[in-house]
Protein backbone atom coordinates (compact mmCIF):
# COMPACT_ATOMS: atom_id res chain seq x y z
CA UNK A 1 0.00 0.00 0.00
CA UNK A 2 2.99 2.34 0.26
CA UNK A 3 6.44 2.90 -1.18
CA UNK A 4 9.90 3.72 0.16
CA UNK A 5 11.53 6.61 -1.73
CA UNK A 6 14.61 8.82 -1.24
CA UNK A 7 14.00 11.77 1.04
CA UNK A 8 15.31 14.21 -1.55
CA UNK A 9 12.11 13.80 -3.55
CA UNK A 10 9.76 15.09 -0.89
CA UNK A 11 11.66 15.51 2.34
CA UNK A 12 11.19 18.25 4.85
CA UNK A 13 12.06 17.09 8.32
CA UNK A 14 14.35 14.06 8.49
CA UNK A 15 18.06 14.64 8.96
CA UNK A 16 20.30 13.21 6.22
CA UNK A 17 22.45 10.28 7.24
CA UNK A 18 26.22 10.51 6.99
CA UNK A 19 28.09 7.76 5.24
CA UNK A 20 31.79 7.34 4.42
CA UNK A 21 33.84 6.53 1.33
CA UNK A 22 37.32 4.94 1.62
CA UNK A 23 39.85 6.75 -0.54
CA UNK A 24 42.88 5.13 -2.25
CA UNK A 25 45.21 6.43 0.47
CA UNK A 26 43.09 4.83 3.16
CA UNK A 27 41.49 8.03 4.42
CA UNK A 28 37.75 8.13 4.86
CA UNK A 29 35.78 10.79 2.99
CA UNK A 30 32.50 11.80 4.60
CA UNK A 31 29.50 12.09 2.29
CA UNK A 32 25.81 12.72 2.62
CA UNK A 33 23.47 9.84 1.93
CA UNK A 34 19.82 10.63 1.38
CA UNK A 35 17.66 8.63 3.77
CA UNK A 36 14.41 7.10 2.69
CA UNK A 37 10.89 7.80 3.88
CA UNK A 38 7.59 6.13 3.30
CA UNK A 39 5.16 7.48 0.72
CA UNK A 40 1.46 6.74 0.99
CA UNK A 41 -0.38 7.23 -2.30
CA UNK A 42 -3.99 8.22 -1.64
CA UNK A 43 -5.05 6.21 -4.71
CA UNK A 44 -3.87 3.07 -2.95
CA UNK A 45 -6.38 3.78 -0.18
CA UNK A 46 -9.35 4.16 -2.50
CA UNK A 47 -9.29 7.81 -3.52
CA UNK A 48 -10.80 8.30 -6.98
CA UNK A 49 -9.60 11.82 -7.74
CA UNK A 50 -12.50 12.33 -10.14
CA UNK A 51 -13.79 15.52 -8.48
CA UNK A 52 -17.31 14.21 -7.84
CA UNK A 53 -16.90 11.18 -5.57
CA UNK A 54 -16.34 12.00 -1.91
CA UNK A 55 -12.80 10.87 -1.13
CA UNK A 56 -12.77 11.94 2.53
CA UNK A 57 -12.59 8.41 3.97
CA UNK A 58 -9.84 7.28 1.60
CA UNK A 59 -7.74 10.39 2.20
CA UNK A 60 -8.03 10.04 5.96
CA UNK A 61 -7.07 6.35 5.73
CA UNK A 62 -3.85 7.32 3.96
CA UNK A 63 -3.08 9.94 6.61
CA UNK A 64 -3.82 7.48 9.43
CA UNK A 65 -1.64 4.81 7.83
CA UNK A 66 1.25 7.28 7.63
CA UNK A 67 0.72 8.20 11.28
CA UNK A 68 0.73 4.56 12.36
CA UNK A 69 4.02 4.10 10.50
CA UNK A 70 5.57 6.94 12.47
CA UNK A 71 5.24 9.50 9.69
CA UNK A 72 5.74 9.88 5.99
CA UNK A 73 4.44 11.57 2.89
CA UNK A 74 0.82 11.33 1.83
CA UNK A 75 0.92 11.72 -1.93
CA UNK A 76 -1.85 13.30 -4.00
CA UNK A 77 -1.06 12.48 -7.64
CA UNK A 78 -2.76 14.53 -10.38
CA UNK A 79 -6.52 14.50 -9.99
CA UNK A 80 -9.36 16.31 -8.19
CA UNK A 81 -9.95 14.96 -4.69
CA UNK A 82 -13.29 15.99 -3.19
CA UNK A 83 -13.27 15.94 0.59
CA UNK A 84 -14.72 17.12 3.86
CA UNK A 85 -12.65 17.67 7.02
CA UNK A 86 -9.32 15.86 7.32
CA UNK A 87 -7.13 15.53 10.42
CA UNK A 88 -3.43 16.05 9.73
CA UNK A 89 -1.12 14.24 12.17
CA UNK A 90 2.46 14.51 13.39
CA UNK A 91 5.44 13.83 11.12
CA UNK A 92 3.29 13.86 8.00
CA UNK A 93 3.59 15.85 4.80
CA UNK A 94 0.64 16.24 2.46
CA UNK A 95 2.30 16.36 -0.94
CA UNK A 96 -0.31 17.77 -3.32
CA UNK A 97 1.41 17.47 -6.65
CA UNK A 98 1.19 19.81 -9.59
CA UNK A 99 -2.13 19.25 -11.40
CA UNK A 100 -3.60 17.77 -8.22
CA UNK A 101 -6.43 19.63 -6.51
CA UNK A 102 -7.81 19.01 -3.02
CA UNK A 103 -11.41 20.17 -3.34
CA UNK A 104 -13.44 21.17 -0.33
CA UNK A 105 -16.96 19.83 -0.23
CA UNK A 106 -19.73 22.34 -0.89
CA UNK A 107 -21.86 20.79 1.89
CA UNK A 108 -21.50 22.28 5.35
CA UNK A 109 -22.36 18.90 6.94
CA UNK A 110 -19.08 17.45 5.67
CA UNK A 111 -16.98 19.65 7.98
CA UNK A 112 -15.94 19.34 11.61
CA UNK A 113 -14.29 21.45 14.26
CA UNK A 114 -11.33 20.43 16.36
CA UNK A 115 -12.20 18.31 19.38
CA UNK A 116 -11.68 21.16 21.81
CA UNK A 117 -13.30 24.32 23.11
CA UNK A 118 -12.11 27.83 22.55
CA UNK A 119 -12.62 31.03 20.63
CA UNK A 120 -12.51 30.81 16.85
CA UNK A 121 -12.62 27.00 16.77
CA UNK A 122 -13.45 26.91 13.10
CA UNK A 123 -14.87 24.17 10.97
CA UNK A 124 -12.15 23.51 8.39
CA UNK A 125 -11.04 21.33 5.52
CA UNK A 126 -7.61 20.63 7.08
CA UNK A 127 -7.43 20.40 10.87
CA UNK A 128 -4.51 19.88 13.25
CA UNK A 129 -4.32 20.25 17.04
CA UNK A 130 -1.14 19.82 19.06
CA UNK A 131 0.68 18.03 16.24
CA UNK A 132 4.35 18.43 15.33
CA UNK A 133 6.38 18.38 12.14
CA UNK A 134 3.48 18.73 9.75
CA UNK A 135 3.59 20.12 6.25
CA UNK A 136 1.55 20.78 3.14
CA UNK A 137 3.49 21.18 -0.09
CA UNK A 138 3.88 19.85 -3.61
CA UNK A 139 2.97 22.55 -6.15
CA UNK A 140 -0.74 21.70 -6.34
CA UNK A 141 -3.94 23.48 -5.34
CA UNK A 142 -6.38 23.49 -2.45
CA UNK A 143 -9.76 24.86 -3.52
CA UNK A 144 -12.37 25.42 -0.81
CA UNK A 145 -15.23 26.02 -3.29
CA UNK A 146 -16.19 28.77 -0.88
CA UNK A 147 -19.00 30.49 -2.75
CA UNK A 148 -21.13 27.35 -2.86
CA UNK A 149 -20.11 26.31 0.65
CA UNK A 150 -20.99 29.70 2.11
CA UNK A 151 -24.34 29.57 0.33
CA UNK A 152 -25.05 26.15 1.84
CA UNK A 153 -24.13 27.47 5.29
CA UNK A 154 -26.47 30.43 4.88
CA UNK A 155 -29.25 28.07 3.75
CA UNK A 156 -28.85 26.00 6.92
CA UNK A 157 -28.94 29.15 9.03
CA UNK A 158 -32.16 30.32 7.39
CA UNK A 159 -33.70 26.89 8.00
CA UNK A 160 -32.71 27.05 11.66
CA UNK A 161 -30.40 24.02 11.47
CA UNK A 162 -27.43 26.12 12.67
CA UNK A 163 -27.59 29.34 14.70
CA UNK A 164 -26.15 31.65 12.05
CA UNK A 165 -23.80 31.86 9.08
CA UNK A 166 -21.11 33.96 10.68
CA UNK A 167 -17.38 33.15 10.85
CA UNK A 168 -17.71 30.35 13.41
CA UNK A 169 -19.98 28.39 11.08
CA UNK A 170 -18.47 28.92 7.62
CA UNK A 171 -15.49 26.56 7.18
CA UNK A 172 -11.95 27.74 6.59
CA UNK A 173 -9.46 25.79 4.49
CA UNK A 174 -6.62 25.38 7.04
CA UNK A 175 -7.06 25.54 10.82
CA UNK A 176 -4.00 24.53 12.89
CA UNK A 177 -3.75 25.14 16.65
CA UNK A 178 -0.91 24.65 19.11
CA UNK A 179 1.22 22.84 16.55
CA UNK A 180 5.02 22.84 16.36
CA UNK A 181 7.19 23.02 13.24
CA UNK A 182 4.56 23.67 10.61
CA UNK A 183 5.43 24.19 6.94
CA UNK A 184 3.11 25.30 4.14
CA UNK A 185 5.02 25.68 0.90
CA UNK A 186 4.61 25.79 -2.89
CA UNK A 187 0.82 25.74 -3.10
CA UNK A 188 -2.13 27.64 -4.48
CA UNK A 189 -4.92 28.07 -1.93
CA UNK A 190 -8.16 29.57 -3.13
CA UNK A 191 -11.88 30.13 -2.66
CA UNK A 192 -12.57 29.79 1.04
CA UNK A 193 -16.00 30.17 2.63
CA UNK A 194 -14.42 32.17 5.48
CA UNK A 195 -10.81 32.88 6.51
CA UNK A 196 -8.50 31.04 4.15
CA UNK A 197 -6.06 29.77 6.76
CA UNK A 198 -5.59 30.28 10.48
CA UNK A 199 -2.60 29.27 12.59
CA UNK A 200 -3.15 29.77 16.31
CA UNK A 201 -0.59 29.41 19.11
CA UNK A 202 1.82 27.56 16.81
CA UNK A 203 5.62 27.61 17.14
CA UNK A 204 8.11 27.47 14.27
CA UNK A 205 5.70 28.21 11.46
CA UNK A 206 6.96 28.65 7.88
CA UNK A 207 4.76 29.75 4.98
CA UNK A 208 6.62 30.09 1.69
CA UNK A 209 5.88 30.45 -2.01
CA UNK A 210 2.12 30.17 -1.75
CA UNK A 211 -0.50 31.90 -3.86
CA UNK A 212 -3.76 32.82 -2.17
CA UNK A 213 -6.69 33.89 -4.30
CA UNK A 214 -9.92 34.10 -2.36
CA UNK A 215 -12.70 36.55 -3.06
CA UNK A 216 -15.33 33.80 -2.89
CA UNK A 217 -17.22 34.91 0.24
CA UNK A 218 -17.16 37.31 3.18
CA UNK A 219 -14.23 37.39 5.62
CA UNK A 220 -11.73 35.81 3.23
CA UNK A 221 -8.58 36.81 5.15
CA UNK A 222 -5.53 35.63 3.22
CA UNK A 223 -3.31 34.48 6.12
CA UNK A 224 -4.22 34.74 9.83
CA UNK A 225 -1.43 34.20 12.36
CA UNK A 226 -2.73 34.29 15.93
CA UNK A 227 -0.45 34.06 18.97
CA UNK A 228 2.31 32.28 17.06
CA UNK A 229 6.06 32.53 17.61
CA UNK A 230 9.12 32.02 15.42
CA UNK A 231 7.24 32.63 12.19
CA UNK A 232 8.52 33.15 8.64
CA UNK A 233 6.22 34.19 5.80
CA UNK A 234 7.97 34.86 2.51
CA UNK A 235 7.47 34.95 -1.26
CA UNK A 236 3.67 34.80 -1.02
CA UNK A 237 1.16 36.34 -3.42
CA UNK A 238 -2.11 37.22 -1.68
CA UNK A 239 -5.38 38.37 -3.28
CA UNK A 240 -8.03 38.39 -0.57
CA UNK A 241 -11.56 39.65 -0.03
CA UNK A 242 -10.73 40.57 3.57
CA UNK A 243 -7.42 41.39 5.30
CA UNK A 244 -4.38 40.11 3.43
CA UNK A 245 -1.76 39.16 6.03
CA UNK A 246 -3.26 39.52 9.49
CA UNK A 247 -1.58 39.04 12.87
CA UNK A 248 -3.76 38.43 15.94
CA UNK A 249 -3.08 37.67 19.60
CA UNK A 250 -6.03 36.27 21.50
CA UNK A 251 -4.31 33.91 23.99
CA UNK A 252 -0.59 34.53 23.39
CA UNK A 253 1.43 37.40 21.97
CA UNK A 254 2.44 37.12 18.35
CA UNK A 255 6.23 37.38 18.54
CA UNK A 256 9.44 36.87 16.59
CA UNK A 257 7.75 37.11 13.20
CA UNK A 258 9.37 37.81 9.82
CA UNK A 259 7.22 38.62 6.78
CA UNK A 260 9.14 39.43 3.63
CA UNK A 261 8.99 39.62 -0.15
CA UNK A 262 5.23 39.21 -0.43
CA UNK A 263 2.71 40.80 -2.78
CA UNK A 264 -0.69 41.65 -1.29
CA UNK A 265 -4.03 42.93 -2.58
CA UNK A 266 -6.95 43.21 -0.18
CA UNK A 267 -10.51 44.45 -0.14
CA UNK A 268 -9.84 45.59 3.45
CA UNK A 269 -6.30 45.97 4.84
CA UNK A 270 -3.20 44.51 3.26
CA UNK A 271 -0.88 44.22 6.30
CA UNK A 272 -2.75 44.28 9.59
CA UNK A 273 -2.03 43.69 13.29
CA UNK A 274 -5.32 43.17 15.17
CA UNK A 275 -8.16 43.50 15.71
CA UNK A 276 -7.82 40.61 18.17
CA UNK A 277 -5.01 42.14 20.24
CA UNK A 278 -5.47 40.90 23.81
CA UNK A 279 -1.80 39.90 24.19
CA UNK A 280 -0.08 41.95 21.52
CA UNK A 281 2.76 41.89 19.01
CA UNK A 282 6.46 41.76 19.90
CA UNK A 283 9.55 41.65 17.67
CA UNK A 284 7.87 41.82 14.28
CA UNK A 285 9.79 42.49 11.05
CA UNK A 286 8.05 43.13 7.74
CA UNK A 287 10.13 44.07 4.71
CA UNK A 288 10.34 44.11 0.91
CA UNK A 289 6.59 44.11 0.36
CA UNK A 290 4.30 45.20 -2.46
CA UNK A 291 0.75 46.33 -1.68
CA UNK A 292 -1.71 47.26 -4.42
CA UNK A 293 -5.44 47.90 -5.06
CA UNK A 294 -6.31 47.72 -1.38
CA UNK A 295 -9.61 49.16 -0.21
CA UNK A 296 -8.69 50.45 3.25
CA UNK A 297 -5.12 50.55 4.64
CA UNK A 298 -1.86 49.40 3.20
CA UNK A 299 -0.51 49.05 6.76
CA UNK A 300 -2.76 48.92 9.84
CA UNK A 301 -1.25 48.52 13.32
CA UNK A 302 -3.84 48.20 16.07
CA UNK A 303 -3.90 47.60 19.82
CA UNK A 304 -7.50 47.87 21.01
CA UNK A 305 -7.97 44.89 23.36
CA UNK A 306 -5.41 45.51 26.10
CA UNK A 307 -2.26 43.98 24.62
CA UNK A 308 1.09 45.60 23.89
CA UNK A 309 2.90 46.34 20.67
CA UNK A 310 6.66 46.82 20.76
CA UNK A 311 9.71 46.48 18.54
CA UNK A 312 7.92 46.52 15.19
CA UNK A 313 10.06 47.26 12.14
CA UNK A 314 8.41 47.66 8.73
CA UNK A 315 10.64 48.63 5.81
CA UNK A 316 10.89 48.74 2.03
CA UNK A 317 7.20 48.68 1.19
CA UNK A 318 5.66 49.91 -2.06
CA UNK A 319 1.97 50.82 -1.78
CA UNK A 320 -0.09 51.73 -4.86
CA UNK A 321 -3.78 52.12 -5.59
CA UNK A 322 -4.77 52.11 -1.92
CA UNK A 323 -7.21 54.38 -0.09
CA UNK A 324 -5.00 54.82 3.00
CA UNK A 325 -1.30 54.38 3.53
CA UNK A 326 -0.99 53.96 7.29
CA UNK A 327 -3.27 53.49 10.29
CA UNK A 328 -1.77 53.24 13.79
CA UNK A 329 -4.36 52.97 16.54
CA UNK A 330 -4.35 52.50 20.30
CA UNK A 331 -7.96 52.06 21.41
CA UNK A 332 -9.91 50.39 24.18
CA UNK A 333 -12.71 48.09 23.04
CA UNK A 334 -12.44 45.99 26.20
CA UNK A 335 -13.67 48.66 28.56
CA UNK A 336 -13.45 46.37 31.63
CA UNK A 337 -9.70 45.80 31.32
CA UNK A 338 -6.58 47.91 31.14
CA UNK A 339 -5.69 50.00 28.12
CA UNK A 340 -2.89 48.44 26.09
CA UNK A 341 0.38 50.03 25.02
CA UNK A 342 1.80 50.78 21.60
CA UNK A 343 5.42 51.88 21.34
CA UNK A 344 8.64 51.18 19.51
CA UNK A 345 7.49 51.21 15.86
CA UNK A 346 9.80 52.04 12.95
CA UNK A 347 8.46 52.45 9.42
CA UNK A 348 11.12 53.18 6.82
CA UNK A 349 11.74 53.33 3.08
CA UNK A 350 8.07 53.32 2.14
CA UNK A 351 6.34 54.86 -0.87
CA UNK A 352 2.56 55.17 -0.92
CA UNK A 353 0.43 56.40 -3.80
CA UNK A 354 -3.15 57.17 -2.80
CA UNK A 355 -4.80 58.25 -6.07
CA UNK A 356 -8.36 59.54 -6.32
CA UNK A 357 -9.42 56.86 -8.79
CA UNK A 358 -12.56 54.74 -9.16
CA UNK A 359 -12.47 51.42 -7.36
CA UNK A 360 -11.23 48.65 -9.70
CA UNK A 361 -14.09 46.85 -11.43
CA UNK A 362 -12.88 43.41 -10.43
CA UNK A 363 -13.63 44.32 -6.82
CA UNK A 364 -17.40 44.17 -7.45
CA UNK A 365 -17.46 40.35 -7.27
CA UNK A 366 -18.11 40.29 -3.54
CA UNK A 367 -21.46 39.42 -1.95
CA UNK A 368 -23.65 42.53 -1.64
CA UNK A 369 -23.28 42.66 2.16
CA UNK A 370 -19.54 43.18 1.76
CA UNK A 371 -19.38 45.23 -1.43
CA UNK A 372 -18.14 48.63 -0.31
CA UNK A 373 -18.75 51.85 -2.13
CA UNK A 374 -15.78 53.87 -3.27
CA UNK A 375 -14.88 56.10 -0.30
CA UNK A 376 -13.20 59.43 -0.18
CA UNK A 377 -9.50 59.05 0.34
CA UNK A 378 -8.47 58.33 3.92
CA UNK A 379 -5.82 60.27 5.83
CA UNK A 380 -2.88 58.41 7.36
CA UNK A 381 -3.24 58.59 11.13
CA UNK A 382 -1.46 57.86 14.41
CA UNK A 383 -3.94 58.03 17.28
CA UNK A 384 -4.04 57.03 20.92
CA UNK A 385 -6.37 57.96 23.75
CA UNK A 386 -6.28 60.79 26.30
CA UNK A 387 -3.65 59.86 28.92
CA UNK A 388 -2.77 56.75 26.88
CA UNK A 389 -0.59 57.98 24.02
CA UNK A 390 0.96 56.05 21.18
CA UNK A 391 4.68 56.26 21.93
CA UNK A 392 7.99 56.14 20.12
CA UNK A 393 6.95 55.90 16.46
CA UNK A 394 9.46 56.81 13.76
CA UNK A 395 8.55 57.30 10.12
CA UNK A 396 11.71 57.53 8.03
CA UNK A 397 12.30 57.86 4.29
CA UNK A 398 8.58 57.90 3.60
CA UNK A 399 7.01 59.37 0.45
CA UNK A 400 3.25 59.88 0.33
CA UNK A 401 1.49 60.92 -2.88
CA UNK A 402 -2.12 61.80 -2.10
CA UNK A 403 -4.90 62.33 -4.62
CA UNK A 404 -6.76 65.03 -2.71
CA UNK A 405 -10.49 65.34 -2.00
CA UNK A 406 -11.02 68.67 -3.73
CA UNK A 407 -12.20 72.05 -2.54
CA UNK A 408 -13.85 72.59 0.84
CA UNK A 409 -17.23 70.81 0.69
CA UNK A 410 -20.48 72.25 1.97
CA UNK A 411 -20.47 70.23 5.18
CA UNK A 412 -19.45 70.54 8.79
CA UNK A 413 -15.98 69.16 8.82
CA UNK A 414 -13.69 69.55 11.86
CA UNK A 415 -11.48 72.34 10.60
CA UNK A 416 -8.44 73.63 12.43
CA UNK A 417 -10.67 75.84 14.59
CA UNK A 418 -12.75 72.84 15.69
CA UNK A 419 -10.24 70.02 16.15
CA UNK A 420 -11.95 68.99 19.37
CA UNK A 421 -14.86 67.77 17.24
CA UNK A 422 -12.86 64.90 15.76
CA UNK A 423 -14.48 61.90 17.49
CA UNK A 424 -12.40 59.82 19.89
CA UNK A 425 -14.09 56.51 18.92
CA UNK A 426 -12.55 55.07 22.09
CA UNK A 427 -14.31 51.70 22.04
CA UNK A 428 -15.13 51.46 18.32
CA UNK A 429 -14.00 48.74 15.96
CA UNK A 430 -10.68 50.07 14.63
CA UNK A 431 -10.61 50.98 10.97
CA UNK A 432 -8.87 53.81 9.15
CA UNK A 433 -12.19 55.38 8.11
CA UNK A 434 -13.54 55.38 11.70
CA UNK A 435 -13.03 59.12 12.30
CA UNK A 436 -14.67 60.28 9.08
CA UNK A 437 -13.01 63.09 7.17
CA UNK A 438 -9.96 64.11 9.16
CA UNK A 439 -8.64 67.71 9.25
CA UNK A 440 -5.38 66.89 7.42
CA UNK A 441 -4.64 65.23 4.09
CA UNK A 442 -1.17 63.87 4.81
CA UNK A 443 -0.92 62.78 8.47
CA UNK A 444 -3.15 63.26 11.51
CA UNK A 445 -1.56 62.60 14.92
CA UNK A 446 -3.43 62.77 18.23
CA UNK A 447 -2.62 61.59 21.76
CA UNK A 448 0.95 60.62 20.89
CA UNK A 449 4.44 61.01 22.32
CA UNK A 450 7.86 60.69 20.76
CA UNK A 451 6.75 60.90 17.12
CA UNK A 452 9.52 61.36 14.54
CA UNK A 453 9.10 62.20 10.87
CA UNK A 454 12.56 61.84 9.32
CA UNK A 455 13.03 62.57 5.62
CA UNK A 456 9.31 62.45 4.87
CA UNK A 457 7.88 63.92 1.66
CA UNK A 458 4.19 64.67 1.19
CA UNK A 459 2.96 65.46 -2.31
CA UNK A 460 -0.59 66.44 -3.20
CA UNK A 461 -1.61 65.17 -6.62
CA UNK A 462 -4.86 67.11 -6.91
CA UNK A 463 -6.68 69.66 -4.75
CA UNK A 464 -7.28 69.54 -1.02
CA UNK A 465 -8.45 72.27 1.32
CA UNK A 466 -6.87 70.81 4.48
CA UNK A 467 -3.42 71.19 6.04
CA UNK A 468 -0.86 68.51 5.23
CA UNK A 469 -0.13 67.66 8.89
CA UNK A 470 -2.16 68.13 12.06
CA UNK A 471 -0.78 67.20 15.47
CA UNK A 472 -3.13 67.41 18.45
CA UNK A 473 -2.02 66.59 22.01
CA UNK A 474 1.44 65.44 20.99
CA UNK A 475 4.62 65.53 23.07
CA UNK A 476 8.18 65.47 21.76
CA UNK A 477 7.56 65.82 18.04
CA UNK A 478 10.48 65.84 15.60
CA UNK A 479 10.17 66.92 11.98
CA UNK A 480 13.53 66.42 10.29
CA UNK A 481 13.65 66.94 6.55
CA UNK A 482 9.84 67.13 6.43
CA UNK A 483 8.98 68.29 2.92
CA UNK A 484 5.53 69.28 1.65
CA UNK A 485 5.65 69.57 -2.12
CA UNK A 486 2.18 71.02 -2.71
CA UNK A 487 0.26 74.13 -1.78
CA UNK A 488 -2.79 73.54 0.38
CA UNK A 489 -5.79 75.70 -0.44
CA UNK A 490 -5.89 78.53 2.08
CA UNK A 491 -4.96 76.56 5.21
CA UNK A 492 -1.56 76.43 6.94
CA UNK A 493 0.55 73.45 5.91
CA UNK A 494 1.19 72.27 9.47
CA UNK A 495 -1.08 72.76 12.48
CA UNK A 496 0.17 72.15 16.01
CA UNK A 497 -2.48 72.08 18.73
CA UNK A 498 -1.54 71.43 22.36
CA UNK A 499 1.90 70.22 21.25
CA UNK A 500 4.52 70.25 24.00
CA UNK A 501 8.05 70.07 22.65
CA UNK A 502 8.66 70.09 18.91
CA UNK A 503 11.83 70.38 16.84
CA UNK A 504 11.42 71.35 13.19
CA UNK A 505 14.70 70.94 11.36
CA UNK A 506 15.60 71.25 7.68
CA UNK A 507 11.90 71.43 6.76
CA UNK A 508 10.64 73.95 4.22
CA UNK A 509 7.29 74.95 2.78
CA UNK A 510 6.36 74.96 -0.86
CA UNK A 511 6.31 78.14 -2.87
CA UNK A 512 3.49 80.55 -2.24
CA UNK A 513 2.33 79.17 1.11
CA UNK A 514 0.43 81.68 3.22
CA UNK A 515 1.43 80.05 6.50
CA UNK A 516 3.79 77.14 7.08
CA UNK A 517 3.24 76.34 10.78
CA UNK A 518 0.17 77.39 12.74
CA UNK A 519 0.26 77.01 16.54
CA UNK A 520 -2.93 76.91 18.56
CA UNK A 521 -4.12 75.85 22.00
CA UNK A 522 -1.39 75.29 24.57
CA UNK A 523 1.39 74.56 22.10
CA UNK A 524 4.80 75.36 23.58
CA UNK A 525 8.53 74.70 23.27
CA UNK A 526 8.59 74.66 19.45
CA UNK A 527 12.09 75.03 17.99
CA UNK A 528 12.68 75.78 14.32
CA UNK A 529 16.21 74.92 13.23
Amino acid sequence: MHKIVPLILVGLFLTPLVGAEVLENGDRKQQMTAPTITVFNVRDYGATGNGTTMDTEALQKAIDAAAQAGGGVVRFPPGRYLSGSLDLKSHITLNIEKNAVLLGSTRKQDYRRLDMTGRHNFHALLLAYRQEEIAITGGGTIDGQGTALAADTERLAKEGVIPDAREAQRPTIIHFRECTQVTVRNLTIRNSACWVQEYRNCDRLTIENITVNSIAARNNDGIDIDGCSNVVVRHCDIDSEDDGICLKSVENPCKDVLVEKCRVRSSCNAIKFGTASEKGFINITIRDMEVYDTYLSGIALEIVDGGKMENVNISRVKITGTHNALFIRLGHRNITGAVGTLHGVLLSDITAEIPDLPWPKHMTKFPPSHAYRHPKLITASITGLPSHPVQDVTIRNFTLIYGGIGDRPNLKYPGIDRLDQVPECRDAYPESKMFGTLPAWGFYCRHAEGITFDNVTLRLQGKDYRPALVCDDVKNLLLNGFQIRSVTGGEPLIVLKDVNGAIIRDSRPSFGVREFIHQIGETQNVQKQ
